[in-house]
């Protein structure tokens, strides 16, 4: 049987942890907030006291976490996976942090504790999650990303590995100028069409095939265009990846004039209280005064 460990017990982390559940896995579960762990332990899952504990259960310990900092605080901090650490355990990270802070928190474990690290951020969002069907972008040694094969393939129906550690978190960054552009750009399309009259619902299928095709519209046109704001993502979370390209590319003098205009949109509707708000929620910008779909 499969021994886990996954830390951080959010959207995505809970996600993750059910699909693993669903698959026969034996896991310890840790998150700051106990109550976040209650359906899982309800499904067997083992809820521990400390990032450590968990992790000294584990041959994979996963962490799904917010930010750069709040990871190292879960490795490195008191109580964290480090004190458990061995050359035989696995950490895989499936935050969105930067890359270079992975990179330096992945040889500041393997250094002091011989313990491996992977960074496998992820596409997809909980339903994928939940079918086993997540996109990873993998970075770390070639062995350590074939021993978490087993893991990875419970999760992931496409996994590429990138480079070595902190690649896969450069990738992950890569995708979200990508999508962070591509949902601002179908919620400005909504807008265009309905102000000519247009049903946005039927553009999608209208579409479908050709070069202006994508996931994005084929997943939230319609969505945007029935202001229907339930909960697939959060707005904030997609903000906070800018923010981490913007750093990046600051640090390395790369300009990025689009992803920053990209980003101040998101910061708008951040200061306008819509950063916990789908992504459906773009909408916002191009026609604030729209009511919402009832849920």
């Amino acid at each position: 049987m499969m021994r886990v460990a996954v830390i951080g017990v959010g959207v995505m982390g809970g996600a993750i942890a059910a699909r693993l559940l669903d698959g026969g896995a034996q896991l310890a579960l840790y998150d700051r907030d106990p109550g976040a762990c209650a359906a899982l332990a309800g499904r067997g899952a083992t809820v521990v006291a400390s990032a450590a504990e968990a992790a000294g259960r584990a041959e994979f310990v996963i962490t799904s976490l917010n930010s750069a900092a709040i990871v190292e605080h879960a490795v490195f901090g008191p109580g964290g996976v480090a004190e458990a650490a061995t050359p035989e355990r696995l950490l895989v990270d499936m935050s969105s942090i930067d890359p270079a802070a992975s990179a330096a928190m992945a040889e500041r474990l393997r250094r002091e504790t011989g313990m491996g690290w992977i960074d496998a951020p992820l596409s997809g969002g909980a339903p994928a999650a939940a079918r086993g069907a997540l996109t990873l972008m993998i970075g770390g040694a070639a062995g350590d990303v074939e021993r978490a094969a087993p893991l990875l393939d419970r999760l992931a129906a496409n996994r590429t590995h990138v480079g070595g550690n902190g690649a896969g978190q450069t990738v992950k960054l890569i995708n979200q100028i990508l999508c962070a552009g591509a949902f601002l750009t179908v919620a400005e399309a909504v807008r265009f069409a309905e102000c000519h009259g247009v049903d946005a619902t039927l553009v999608p299928a209208a579409l479908a095939g050709g070069r202006a095709d994508s996931r994005i519209m084929q997943e939230f046109m319609a969505k945007m265009a029935r202001r229907d704001y339930s909960p697939t993502g959060r707005i904030d979370n997609m903000l906070k990846d800018l923010e981490t390209v913007q750093a990046a590319a600051h640090a390395r003098r790369v300009p990025m004039p689009l992803t920053s205009l990209v980003a101040d949109l998101h910061r708008m509707l951040v200061a306008a209280g819509s950063g916990p708000a789908d992504s459906a929620a773009y909408m916002r910008l191009f026609d604030p005064a729209a009511p919402e779909e009832e849920a």
